[in-house]
């Protein structure tokens, strides 16, 4: 199975349309199609669901689909690394992030990097433990920020300067707003919105065996999103501090937990990683400026 197959793959799933997904990869749709029915073959699954009104995906093509970009994105790391070895400023660095105000520390690192290091260049993927750890372990990620302790016997890491505050935020003119600080007590019957992670592991240390007194009205990865729900008044958003703009004019207000929850943040990579020359630099700073 070539890697030129899988990029095929993907354009198909992506396009769901085989004459659509020709053009963007400039080869025949004929061409296409055999490439498509070989690769069923190779596997012995049918990968494609065939409709009058497109291209869908059969369960195997969806697992495919997940490998697929894996590989695919280990091809283009692995590439562009060894184009970047004779490259004494420049280069790829694959990065994981939690979704926190504290990744300012490290934007600011790389923009310092830069400046000795003008040719870097840094892709982002945003997502929770499970998602950016799995990439982590994959080899397509050179680091990952985390938003709670990591496993020490896996990765190597370093603290963030600051820790996150959880909060609640909610309309402005909620009768919650008026109070300086929120209590388990005041979230009991209210319909709740959190990230799965937060409301896995942070909530229930916080509210100390409350947590049956609370009700999740549904759950989110990105705190932007659940923000608009909440604009609607479809309920309240436990969160980080400074993710959502709660200023004057947004409508919302922020008020932290009582008693306070803070969340460290942790820059990690993997133990006896081996980086590309300039991942091993940029790291070397991130550990000069957070140790």
């Amino acid at each position: 199975m070539e890697i030129r197959t899988l990029r095929y793959f993907l354009a198909v799933a992506r396009e769901e349309n085989m004459t659509r997904a020709a053009e963007t990869l400039h080869v025949s749709q004929p061409t296409l199609s055999k490439q498509m029915q070989a690769l069923e073959q190779e596997l012995g699954k049918k990968l494609f669901l065939r409709r009058s009104f497109g291209i869908g995906l059969t369960e195997e093509g969806l697992l495919l689909k997940k490998r697929a970009e894996d590989l695919v994105s280990m091809a283009d790391k692995i590439a562009g690394e060894f184009g970047a070895l004779d490259d004494a400023a420049g280069g790829e660095v694959y990065l994981g992030l939690a979704e926190s105000y504290q990744i300012r520390h490290l934007a600011r690192q790389i923009k310092r990097f830069k400046q000795t290091c003008p040719g870097l260049r840094y892709h982002i993927t945003s997502g929770d433990t499970e998602q950016v750890t799995e990439k982590l372990d994959r080899g397509i990620l050179d680091f990952a920020v985390l938003a709670e302790q990591p496993d020490r016997a896996k990765y190597e890491c370093l603290s963030l300067p600051e820790a996150d505050v959880w909060g609640l935020v909610m309309p402005a003119d909620s009768p919650l707003a008026a109070r300086q600080s929120i209590t388990v007590e005041d979230l009991e019957g209210l319909p709740l919105f959190c990230s799965g992670q937060g409301w896995e592991k942070d909530i229930p240390a916080w509210c100390g065996g409350g947590m049956d007194r609370l009700r999740l009205e549904g759950s989110f990865r990105l705190s932007y999103n659940a923000s608009l729900f909440v604009r609607e008044g479809l309920g309240y958003l436990l969160t980080f501090d400074r993710l959502i703009d709660t200023g004057p004019d947004s409508g919302l207000v922020f008020r932290p937990l009582s008693p306070r929850l803070a969340c460290q943040l942790y820059l990690v990579w993997r133990k006896r990683q081996m980086f590309s020359p300039v991942a091993g630099r940029l790291l070397a700073q991130l550990q000069e400026a957070f140790s």
